[in-house]
């Protein structure tokens, strides 16, 4: 157990932003937060709480993730067309969706900490403001 966690919190150790946000803000929009991170559910946050920065930091966080997940399924999708290899590609788009899965369950898990952290990978990228 302690090994999931230790890759778990190794996996997470990304820059942490919470001390810029209003914890009142954060315990107010924990579920708007958690809704980014559930696909394109992510447009919710986006227009019904577009005043608190806790849900539109976490909404860039959930869009920046569907996008690339689309964008990757769409790819690997197209390849696993290919004679003789299609199979390759159909278990590494399995494996590519659970690990797009892990990386939402990190940031549900953020949101109900109240933590404003990035997803590992993505969360470098704004769309957002």
């Amino acid at each position: 157990m302690n090994d999931f966690k230790d890759g778990f919190n190794n996996l997470n150790n990304t820059p942490d932003e919470t001390g810029n946000y209003d914890p009142r803000d954060i315990e107010d929009n924990k579920f708007m937060g958690i809704l980014a991170y559930l696909s394109w559910l992510v447009l919710i946050p986006i227009f019904a709480a577009k005043e608190s920065r806790f849900a539109r930091f976490h909404a860039n966080q959930g869009l920046v993730l569907a996008i690339f997940e689309l964008i990757i399924w769409i790819g690997i999708s197209i390849l696993c067309h290919i004679p003789l290899l299609g199979w390759l590609f159909r278990i590494i788009r399995a494996l590519i969706s659970l690990a797009f899965l892990v990386m939402s369950v990190i940031g549900i898990v953020n949101v109900m900490n109240g933590k404003a952290k990035e997803l590992p990978f993505t969360g470098r990228f704004r769309i957002l403001k």
